[in-house]
């Protein structure tokens, strides 16, 4: 028996594939970023850092945490969804006073610097212990987005709880051009009163507030009646952010949970259409992975029939 120079396959016809997936490896690494439009967003977001926000009446992985933690990680979540080219800023608020601790920066070349300053929002920034939620804060907040500029949009992430308490008569007559300035008031808390912990100056745990404590909400002339206030119980007062949102044009949502603040943030009316730098060097790559692949089957099942081939003419041995 003669035997002949074997066939050339279908796999030997291929193997331009080789150095044009080289080729397509290179440009992958050399690649640099495309400027294409996208939707991008800013915001400033603002934490009440007041005590009420240290109530741990929200569960986050099955366990207690405190309202502001409970933000925190809402914030937490929002930077790893916006889209590239977007930018966040941090801000506090406590007493009437918004104060901005970082100008919006740009979400992923700025990702780390901004998950560190996150983590160190807490209780020691606080400056006093009393808050006028809609007659200052949130009006400051919004000058500081003014301030900013660039279509920086306001968050502002609190319970909702004025201390001293603010009656109806003294609600806030103010307005806010939603024109110039938009926003969000997110509500966080939970729907049952709660005693507020009571911290000293180097931030320990005092106990809880009590009713001879704060101000309570004094008796209306010519009330018969005294509804009872509990002051120094907290929780979330929805209806009353809702209200002040409506107000002064700003949307309403509550922290229900981790990924309601990312919902918000990427509300398409707050997107503003840019050129971003894109990064695209994953279209090379995935091509020389499929040349590569088209490449080397057909070898790679010829071989798998040989050596099944060869297992069951071994069995007849």
């Amino acid at each position: 028996m003669r035997f002949g120079a074997p066939k050339r396959g279908l796999s030997g016809r291929r193997h331009w594939t080789t150095p044009v997936a080289l080729v397509l490896l290179i440009a992958a690494v050399a690649m640099p970023r495309v400027i294409l439009p996208r939707n991008t967003f800013s915001y400033i977001v603002t934490f009440d850092i007041t005590q009420s926000m240290d109530v741990e009446d929200i569960a986050l992985n099955d366990a207690p945490v405190s309202r502001l933690a409970f933000a925190r990680a809402a914030a937490r979540d929002a930077l790893g969804r916006l889209p590239c080219g977007s930018k966040l800023g941090w801000s506090v608020f406590t007493g009437q006073r918004t104060l901005l601790l970082l100008p919006p920066v740009e979400v992923c070349s700025n990702y780390d610097a901004l998950l560190s300053s996150l983590d160190r929002i807490d209780w020691r920034m606080r400056w006093t212990n009393w808050s006028r939620i809609a007659e200052g804060g949130v009006y400051s907040a919004v000058r500081v987005a003014q301030d900013i500029g660039h279509g920086a949009a306001v968050v502002f992430v609190t319970d909702g709880q004025e201390a001293p308490p603010i009656l109806p008569s003294d609600a806030p007559a103010r307005d806010i051009n939603p024109a110039q300035v938009k926003g969000w008031l997110i509500g966080v808390g939970g729907d049952q009163a709660a005693p507020i912990p009571r911290t000293d100056s180097d931030g320990r745990r005092d106990g809880y507030w009590q009713a001879e404590d704060v101000i309570q909400v004094p008796t209306r002339p010519g009330s018969e009646t005294r509804a009872e206030s509990h002051e120094e119980l907290s929780e979330l007062h929805g209806h009353y952010l809702a209200a002040v949102a409506e107000q002064i044009g700003f949307g309403y949502r509550r922290l229900s949970s981790t990924a309601s603040l990312s919902e918000a943030l990427l509300d398409a009316r707050f997107a503003h259409r840019e050129p971003v730098p894109t990064d695209l060097r994953w279209c090379p790559a995935l091509l020389a992975l499929l040349l590569l692949a088209w490449r080397f089957a057909p070898e790679f099942h010829s071989a798998t029939r040989r050596v099944s081939a060869g297992r069951a003419n071994s069995s007849y041995g």
